[in-house]
């Protein structure tokens, strides 16, 4: 039953007891000689009794409509608020100073959707929490795996292609065969096992990346450089400024220089690695430039190569620019170009 019908059959209800109330109370008062004076006494031509009801009833009636739309109207707009709180939206009530049970149940509502958003906001806490505990995790794990491949192929096969190297260097210098064929041949193959000890050296800096540690990025570059001088036939040249940058700058700039030279030992076939690290106009200039063979950057970019996309991010994240320019045969020259917001150098001292 609705509200609406429920008011008006109320309303009728009570007119009609309480008409009955006031005729019992007023034919004890003053008594009728005959009850069928009730039936015959009319007017406007409708008998008195008939009247009396057909007014109760339209009095009911209209008494209804009127306080039942009333409740009606605010019953539909409380439940209208409810439904947009279940679907999570904000909602906002006109008060009710003269109705203090509307009153009541608008703060009971407000009430419910503080706690409704208080949950919310616990929840995306805690599935926050629990993302960044995966990804630390996740990160973790895979952090374990590379070490361990970076372990297993230095313990391996780049022990076993150091190995094979001596033995063909042995070969070459020592007991070089006449045939002009064989020894082209063996002269190939010393180089195919040199061209692999250079990938793999570049898979490992890849797999199992220097970390800073407490040291400078110059402190770090050096370190890095003076590493590869030892381990790749390569010549390296560096001009490094003593520089003191934020932490998350020095890590992306040192990120970017393994990438870097990385691509050197795995594609360029480069003879000559220079880098320069040098401060000028408020901005760190990191320059990394070998004689390599090149490539085209443009290919690269559009096919997705993961080491240089993500050193393009890596400069983005740092507010800055990161621009490749290789020439086929001649080489390649990388610059990064970061805001200088926190920097000490030799213009300190």
């Amino acid at each position: 039953m609705s509200t609406l019908i429920r008011h008006m059959l109320i309303a009728v209800l009570f007119l009609f007891l309480f008409s009955l109330f006031l005729l019992g109370l007023t034919f004890t008062a003053f008594p009728l000689e005959s009850w069928t004076r009730l039936y015959q006494q009319s007017i406007y031509d409708v008998s008195y009794l008939y009247f009396v009801l057909i007014t109760i009833g339209a009095a009911g009636v209209v008494f209804g409509l009127i306080y039942g739309g009333f409740w009606r109207k605010k019953l539909k707009n409380i439940s209208e608020k409810l439904e947009d709180l279940i679907k999570g939206q904000k909602i906002s009530f006109k008060r009710e100073g003269s109705l203090t049970e509307l009153t009541e149940i608008q703060e009971q509502v407000k009430r419910i959707e503080e706690k409704m958003t208080r949950q919310a906001e616990i929840s995306q806490k805690l599935a926050s929490e629990r993302a960044t505990e995966r990804e630390k995790s996740l990160h973790e794990v895979v952090v374990q795996e590379r070490n361990r491949l970076a372990r297993e192929l230095h313990d391996s096969v780049s022990q076993q292609l150091f190995a094979a190297s001596m033995m063909m260097s042995t070969i070459n210098e020592t007991n070089p065969p006449e045939d002009q064929i064989i020894k082209k041949q063996l002269n190939m193959v010393e180089k195919m096992i040199d061209q692999s000890q250079l990938e793999m050296r570049a898979l490992l800096l890849h797999l199992r990346p220097a970390a800073l540690k407490g040291k400078t990025l110059t402190e770090g570059i050096e370190e890095l450089l003076a590493e590869l001088k030892q381990k790749v036939p390569l010549s390296i040249e560096a001009k490094l400024e003593d520089l003191t940058l934020d932490k998350g700058v020095e890590d992306h700039l040192f990120r970017i220089l393994q990438e870097s030279i990385s691509n050197t030992l795995r594609h360029a076939r480069a003879g000559l690695l220079q880098v320069m690290l040098i401060a000028r106009d408020d901005n760190v200039i990191l320059r990394i430039t070998d004689d390599g063979q090149g490539f085209n950057v443009e290919e690269a970019r559009n096919h997705g190569s993961y080491g240089i996309q993500n050193m393009y991010e890596r400069a983005e994240e740092l507010g800055g620019t990161m621009k490749v320019v290789s020439i086929e045969n001649e080489g390649t020259r990388l610059e990064v170009k970061v805001p200088a917001l926190n920097k000490r150098g030799q213009s300190d001292d």
